[in-house]
Formats: C-alpha cells, sequence, structure tokens
C-alpha cells in the first residue's frame, strides 16, 4: 500500500519575506499575493499533486521527502525556493554536499565552460585533463605527508562505494578480513559500508566504543572515558584471547555525522592512530561528510595532526555532483587491473565543479572562516541550554553542529544524561520548517537537530538561522505541554532570556 504524504499546510507565520533575513538577492516569491487566487490555486494543486505522486511513485525507503515535504524550484547559496512560493534557509546543504551553498558562479561557471568546450562527459577512467586538474588541486590540499606518496582510486559516485573501496582495499594489501569500527558510526548504505555502522544487525565487524562524552558508555565522560575507550581498544588487539584477530583495518569517522555530531577528541585520534601505527593496521578515516572546510579545518584529521592510511572523500568534493574517491598510501596499492571499478567514476561535470570548489574553498579560506563562525554559533547555542532544560547537549566542530534534546523529567536518578527526546525533535524540526528552516536529524534515536549551512554563510544569515531554531524550539516546547514548558518557564524566568 502506497503511504501518502500530507502537503504541509502554509500558515500566515509561516511564510517568509520577500527577501529574508540575511538572504539579499534572493527570487520574489510568486503565489496568490501577486498573481490572484486563481493562479494561486493552480500553483498550489500543481505543488501538491507533485509530492502526491512522489509519496505514490517512489519507494518507501525515500527519507528526507518524508520530513521534509518540500518541492525546490530555484535555489541560491543559502536560499531555496519551493513550487508554493515559499523560501527556506537550508540548514541541511545536500547532507553537507554543498559545501558552496546552492547554485555557487564558480560552479555554475566550471560545469557551463565543461559544456560549452564539447568535452566527453563519459570517459570511464580514461586519463582527461579535467581529472588531471582536479586531481593535482585535491592533492594539494590533502595532508602532506600522505600527498607526497598517495595513490588515488575513482570509485562510483557515492560515499559508500568508496568506503566498500577502502574496505576492500585494505584487505587486500593485508591479506587479512576483520575490521575494527565504532559505536554510532555511519559509512553509508552499501552492504560493507553497513557492516561497519552502528546499526548494523548482523555484525561481521569487531565494533569499538566511540568517545561520546555525553552519553559515555563507560559513565564517565570527558577524558577518562576517551582513555578507558583507547584502554579497551589495545586490549582487544593485544589479548591473545580477545577472540580479535589482527584485522585488516579500522575505520572512523573524526567527527560522527549521523551518529549525533560527535567530535573525537583530538588526543584520542592521535592515540588511536598509535595503536594502528604499532601493529600494522592500516587506518582508514571517512572524511565523506567532514572534509572540504566543514569542522573548521580542510580536512578534519588536521585538528589532531595525524596522517591516516586511507581517507575516503566524497559529497563536498563534487562540487554539488556525484563523486567519490579513495586517497591512500602507495604501499597499499595492490589491486588487480579491474579490482574495483565502476561506470560512472569519470564524472567529468563532477571534476570541474569540484576543482573550482576545492579552489575556491581553499583561496578563500573558508575552512577558517567555518570554525570562527562555528564557533560563535556553538556558544549562541549553548546559551539554549540554560533557558531550556530540554536541551541536552550543544556540540560539533566548525559549521557541523548539534543539538541534543532530552526529556529531563523522565530522567532517573543519578543517571549522567537524561534520556533522548526524539518526538521534540522532531516537533523542533516540524516547527522549524513552518518558519522557513531546513534542518535534519541524526544521533542514536533521532533525537540530534543537525545544521550543516554552507562555508559561504554570512553572519546575518547566521543570525537568522538561530533567531528561527531558537523561535522553533519554543514553540515546540508550548506545544508538547506542560512536562516541558513549565520547567522552560521557570529555567528561563530564573536565567534571564534565551537567545
Amino acid at each position: 500500500m502506497a503511504v501518502t504524504e500530507p502537503a504541509p499546510a502554509v500558515t500566515p507565520d509561516a511564510r517568509t519575506p520577500s527577501r529574508p533575513d540575511g538572504c539579499p538577492g534572493a527570487p520574489a516569491p510568486t503565489g496568490a499575493g501577486r498573481t490572484g487566487q486563481g493562479r494561486a490555486e493552480r500553483e498550489e494543486q500543481g505543488y501538491e499533486g507533485i509530492l502526491r505522486r512522489q509519496s505514490q511513485r517512489e519507494s518507501a525507503a525515500r527519507t528526507y521527502a518524508r520530513s521534509l515535504p518540500i518541492v525546490p524550484v530555484r535555489a541560491r547559496g543559502l536560499t531555496i525556493e519551493g513550487a508554493d512560493g515559499r523560501r527556506y534557509l537550508d540548514c541541511l546543504s545536500g547532507a553537507g554536499t554543498l559545501a558552496l551553498g546552492h547554485n555557487h558562479p564558480v560552479v555554475l561557471e566550471a560545469v557551463k565552460k565543461v559544456l560549452d568546450s564539447g568535452a566527453p562527459l563519459h570517459v570511464l577512467d580514461l586519463a582527461t585533463p579535467l581529472k588531471d586538474a582536479f586531481t593535482s588541486e585535491l592533492f594539494a590540499t590533502l595532508p602532506r605527508e600522505l600527498a607526497d606518496n598517495a595513490r588515488i582510486q575513482f570509485c562510483g559516485p557515492a560515499g559508500t562505494d568508496a568506503v566498500e573501496a577502502a574496505l576492500k582495499l585494505v584487505r587486500t594489501a593485508t591479506g587479512r578480513r576483520g575490521l575494527l569500527a565504532f559505536t554510532g558510526a555511519y559509512h553509508g548504505m552499501t552492504a560493507g559500508a553497513l557492516d561497519a555502522s552502528g546499526g548494523a544487525g548482523d555484525v561481521r565487524v569487531t565494533r569499538l566504543p566511540y568517545p561520546y562524552a555525553y552519553r559515555c558508555p563507560f559513565g564517565v565522560g570527558g577524558d577518562r572515558g576517551a582513555e578507558l575507550g583507547a584502554r579497551w581498544t589495545e586490549s582487544l588487539l593485544d589479548d591473545p584471547k580477545s577472540g580479535v584477530a589482527l584485522p585488516a583495518g579500522m575505520i572512523v569517522e573524526a567527527v560522527q555525522g549521523e551518529g549525533g555530531v560527535i567530535p573525537a577528541p583530538d588526543d584520542w585520534m592521535r592515540r588511536m592512530r598509535r595503536i594502528t601505527a604499532d601493529r600494522s593496521v592500516p587506518l582508514v578515516v571517512d572524511e565523506v561528510q567532514t572534509g572540504v572546510g566543514r569542522t573548521g579545518a580542510f580536512w578534519a584529521v588536521e585538528h589532531s595532526g595525524i596522517v591516516p592510511d586511507v581517507m575516503v572523500l566524497s559529497k563536498a568534493i563534487g562540487g554539488s555532483l556525484p563523486l567519490a574517491v579513495v586517497v591512500y598510501r602507495a604501499e597499499l596499492d595492490a589491486w588487480e587491473p579491474g579490482a574495483h571499478a565502476g561506470t560512472f567514476r569519470g564524472n567529468q561535470l563532477a571534476m570541474a565543479a569540484g576543482t573550482a570548489t576545492l579552489a575556491y574553498v581553499r583561496e578563500n579560506k573558508l575552512a577558517e572562516r567555518a570554525g570562527t563562525l562555528g564557533a560563535r554559533m556553538l556558544s549562541q547555542l549553548q546559551g539554549l541550554a540554560s533557558a531550556h532544560p530540554c536541551v541536552g547537549d550543544v556540540r560539533g566542530r566548525g559549521l557541523m553542529i548539534g543539538v541534543e534534546l532530552v526529556a529531563p523529567e523522565a530522567a532517573a536518578p543519578g543517571d549522567p544524561a537524561p534520556p533522548a527526546a526524539p518526538a521534540l525533535a522532531l516537533a523542533v524540526q516540524q516547527e522549524c520548517l513552518a518558519r522557513g528552516l531546513i534542518v535534519e536529524l541524526g544521533g542514536r534515536h533521532s533525537a540530534v537537530v543537525r545544521l550543516l549551512p554552507p562555508l559561504t554563510l554570512t553572519d546575518e544569515q547566521a543570525g537568522a538561522v538561530l533567531d528561527r531554531f531558537a523561535d522553533a524550539l519554543a514553540a515546540a516546547e508550548r506545544a508538547a505541554g506542560p512536562s516541558v514548558s513549565s520547567r522552560a518557564t521557570a529555567h528561563r524566568n530564573a536565567s534571564g532570556p534565551s537567545l
């Protein structure tokens, strides 16, 4: 049976102004105010019809379309305009793909240049000037110790395929089969990537504790929790009776994104590098979402200063178009010809858009900008916690930010953290959408509201995002009833105004 998803009601307070806060130059909205009631009705009917046909025709596996029932028709930078004429500030950014936001001029110019040149758009893995330029720009951004002795594998166009290639690579190079991965991880939706992710059902990968200070698996948090996790890893590898043979590799995210925006401590990352290097276990770092300036450094590994053996890259490297690669130490290059291939691994438009994006981020120091602005946004969001007890934790790195929502009234005595509040998080997401703000949910129980704005975010736009989020949070609290809103009111009265 098809699942019908109703279109969102457009209420007066949900409409955004003709030039939204922080979004100068956005296109003027269409709709009843400009074209008359008859045309407005026809346009609304068309918008609802598109959503209805999507729910009837597309598979039950669709995700974003369920919580974000909008029909984008135009976009620029942070702003999306829907078919209903409404405007949205997009803090999903293609799940982190749009480092420069929608339709950035340098990306459009790069794509147009290729189209106008007559260059072939499909070339398998043949050498082309566009590929050479992309590879050269990418290598210029990598940790120098890796770039000086690296090989690159062009994969199928999705990050999950690059993860599969990385896992196959280390197994081929070492002759070993086992893998080490971490609780809360997300590496993609294909079989091998799912095995290494936190939601795996049929576990064929050894799972290690990821340092999660707010919900520490050891109940201590902080540096001590990370230290205990590192000790457990060492014990597992060195104990001849642990039941874990020396693995082919360890795969880790420097910041867990889907896992709830959890940054790994830099000391812990360095410890993982030492543990793997001392035992000749290749270290694979998944930078699919953290790369290209997102965390305040061009690559998230730069915060800790480690140099992994393998880096998995996708999303932003294609400048909004599909592209995925694995970069690794030359000593691991044990592939046979055709050992990992893909019909669309030579995406010329994506390479051109990616080259332009990488260069723009590097030349304009957008990673540094993301670090500065992200820290300011984190500080302001953390200020919400004192006025809103449902805000359990605010964390992140750069412009990769998460707000974990909890149910403080359900906390048991002595619990270090209250239970997660996924229903409240969903309500906050819906209230954000009603105010023209697109956010995503993540975390262990989908109780973390995630912000992934483009790196081109201005101070004014950041203020608009935070204002709308704070307003949505307060509205969701009120709708949740006295158990939440009365406690929030008491805290606000004691702590002063929120953001």
